[in-house]
């Protein structure tokens, strides 16, 4: 209860993450009630009505061949959404468990640890995520493993970081005289400790899956055509962008509000957890 009055009081100064929250609610509302909202079919071809402009028969037109771009929008947040979701969440519990034991043991195998994570950060993410896709082929899977895997190490860096100052602490002291074993100081005592900024992280790293996941995509290594995806879509208006730039705008301005929101929410959380930011 305290941390959800300390976000609705930071939320209440900071209005943009508000405005970040409403956006974010709004599209993840989209994705849920896609089979209502949709209006047509997103697969559905009609060959005669290609590259319409928007019009009242079809909210944002359509495309090349004649397939509903609003539908194609609509249910492409569901691809969107739960790539990047599935992703951070996978780089979570993996990243965040390796920066949490590392933190936690010290020594040599706290070096060993890192050492392997900083070869992993000094990739790209977009460029990993490429080699990652490339080796195991396009697919929804494969595509969350890939961002998966590019968001892992800063999850463990981060998580390791307040592990080093938290297991110094005389609560975690106290847990080994009265003989607690490691395995209940690290995830009872410590990874609540620690939970707030691994969670800021997660909200921030969400825009960069999302982005990700559109660039692969857009050079075709993400969820295989015709399912509908936002940077799919970029990719397929790409060719008639001076004949119908609306097959890139709309998909565009999506990818570009969810960016935004997952900023503007990042932003919030991390004002609500951060002491210093709090002035305390």
């Amino acid at each position: 209860m305290r941390i959800l009055a300390r976000l609705l009081q930071v939320f209440g100064t900071n209005k943009t993450s508000w405005v970040g929250l409403g956006i974010f609610a709004a599209i993840c509302a989209m994705a849920l009630l896609a089979p209502w909202i949709a209006g047509s079919d997103p697969l559905e071809q009609d060959i005669i009505a290609k590259l319409r402009p928007p019009s009242g028969e079809h909210w944002f037109g359509t495309d090349e061949f004649g397939r509903d771009v609003y539908a194609r929008l609509v249910w492409g947040a569901r691809i969107s959404l739960s790539v990047s979701i599935s992703a951070i969440s996978l780089a979570l519990v993996v990243g965040g468990t390796i920066g949490l034991v590392s933190g936690y043991v010290g020594g040599r195998f706290d070096m060993l640890v890192m050492q392997a994570m900083d070869v992993i950060l000094s990739f790209p993410a977009l460029i990993l995520g490429l080699i990652i896709v490339a080796l195991l082929g396009p697919s929804q899977t494969n595509l969350i493993v890939a961002i998966a895997l590019t968001a892992m190490a800063p999850f463990a860096r981060i998580a390791r970081a307040p592990t080093l100052i938290v297991k110094e602490r005389q609560f975690v002291e106290a847990g080994r005289a009265l003989g607690f074993g490691h395995a209940r100081i690290i995830f009872v005592h410590v990874l609540p400790n620690i939970l707030s900024e691994v969670l800021v992280m997660a909200s921030l790293w969400m825009a960069t899956a999302v982005r990700v996941e559109a660039s692969l995509s857009f050079i075709g290594l993400g969820v295989r055509p015709p399912t509908p995806t936002w940077g799919g879509m970029i990719r397929d208006g790409f060719e008639n962008i001076l004949d119908a730039p609306w097959l890139c705008i709309y998909p565009g301005l999506a990818i570009l509000a969810l960016i935004f929101s997952l900023n503007m929410l990042g932003d919030g959380l991390r004002d609500a957890t951060d002491p210093k930011l709090r002035g305390e």
